[in-house]
């Protein structure tokens, strides 16, 4: 590996490792501990039904929030898996996601901050999917893993300065 690629790994990485932690102040640190507002669901697509069929434009405004938010968080980690690791494979990724987001439903459930259901697992997972699908597509598009390599790169060089400014200069209490 040359010295301009290996510089390019390192700071994919870096970012990587920024998002990770973007990651954990989202899901768990911004998070308050209120036994009144936490709850489990367990039924699939029930907080989404209840979102699309409420008639409180607050709660309508709360739910878009909530269910792009989900999406929209694990897409970066769906791209990031199929560029880092070895194993591209859209299932392994997949099920790499979905753990990762179980583990943190979990968390969220045993310490009683937020609430924990499984249409975020779905809508997380969904997000993940995007940014897999959004890496397959560039390789498809450009034919080639270095310049999928370089997009990418590219990519989260102009997101870092945001990513930065959630983690260290945003404060969020959800």
């Amino acid at each position: 590996m040359n010295k301009r690629a290996r510089i390019k790994t390192v700071f994919l990485y870096g970012v990587f490792i920024c998002y990770i932690l973007l990651l954990i102040k989202i899901l768990l640190l911004s998070r308050t501990s209120h036994s009144e507002l936490t709850s489990i669901n367990l039924i699939p697509f029930y907080s989404i039904k209840e979102y699309i069929f409420s008639n409180s434009a607050t709660i309508k405004k709360f739910a878009y929030g909530n269910v792009i938010g989900n999406i929209v968080i694990f897409i970066p980690l769906g791209t990031y898996l199929s560029l880092l690791k070895n194993d591209k494979r859209v299932i392994t990724n997949l099920v790499v996601i979905f753990i990762v987001s179980l583990f943190v439903e979990i968390i969220q459930g045993v310490l009683g901050i937020g609430a924990s259901d499984i249409d975020d697992i779905i809508l997380n997972c969904l997000g993940g999917l995007i940014g897999i699908l959004g890496y397959k597509f560039l390789l498809f598009i450009l034919r080639d893993e270095k310049k999928v390599h370089t997009a990418i790169t590219i990519l989260s060089a102009m997101g870092l300065p945001l990513i930065l400014f959630y983690l260290f200069m945003m404060r969020m209490k959800f």
